[in-house]
């Protein structure tokens, strides 16, 4: 119960890796806030199995790539769980489609960027005013990030590379406040995203070059989470820890 009694919010937090977190966190005693933007039906099942685990927590619908629907989200945690939030981790995030450069035009690029980068922008500008000395943000980059990612996946990493710089620089300002701020950067994990965006033949060879030969899981994901989230990890910040089996170094 390393987080009893912090409140955490997860955007994207209804299926797959923000699941996974979602639980994670609450077996540790944090109380949760699923923010997730469309699917109701698996917000409710997240939120069961919060409470199924002896947690806390409650769902909130909204876009967080908009302003007004994130300060309605806070509202909301407010309103349940009291002013101070204590862990933000920003989950929420896609890839939209796999297109190459001459298939891409400006609204997707936009699209990509406001769901990968804008919503940990602003997630983060609206939640800080409520974070006090011991706060920890975990941001979600991607090994993407760090090596251009796979085959049409060029805004998608672009995108990610650049939460990965936003959490360097966040650790900087918010050091001094006593925030935190990391990222993680996941490799080939098995959920949702890689059912829909990445060819079978593509995923075995992936993990067949990984050392650990295998995909990852979502709830090693969320292990490493739990970590930077409490006070175990209390002098790192400015990091983007890789998860991907060894398949890439930084």
């Amino acid at each position: 119960m390393k987080l009893k009694g912090k409140v955490a919010i997860v955007t994207g937090g209804a299926r797959d890796i923000g699941r996974a977190v979602c639980c994670k966190l609450a077996k540790e005693g944090a109380r949760i806030v699923v923010n997730y933007r469309s699917d109701d039906a698996k917000a409710e099942e997240t939120l069961a199995m919060i409470k199924d685990c002896g947690g806390e927590g409650i769902i909130v619908k909204a876009d967080v790539t908009k302003e007004k629907e994130v300060v309605e989200l806070i509202r909301q945690s407010q309103k349940v769980f009291g002013n101070q939030i204590h862990i933000l981790v920003n989950v929420a995030g896609g890839i939209v489609a796999r297109k190459l450069l001459a298939d891409m035009d400006e609204t997707f690029w936009n699209e990509v960027m406001n769901l990968n980068l804008k919503s940990a922008f602003l997630v983060t500008k609206h939640i800080v005013p409520y974070m006090q000395t011991g706060a920890a943000i975990i941001n979600f980059s991607s090994q993407a990030g760090r090596d251009g990612g796979g085959f049409g996946a060029s805004a998608y990493a672009t995108s990610k590379g650049a939460v990965a710089t936003f959490t360097r620089a966040m650790a900087k300002e918010l050091g001094p406040k006593g925030i935190r701020v990391n990222a993680v950067d996941p490799g080939m994990i098995a959920t949702a995203f890689h059912d829909t965006h990445t060819k079978p033949e593509v995923r075995t060879a992936v993990a067949g070059s990984t050392p650990l030969r295998r995909e990852g899981k979502a709830e090693e994901v969320a292990d490493l989470v739990a970590y930077l989230a409490s006070d175990d990890s209390s002098f790192i910040t400015g990091t983007n820890i890789d998860i991907n089996g060894g398949t890439y170094f930084s």
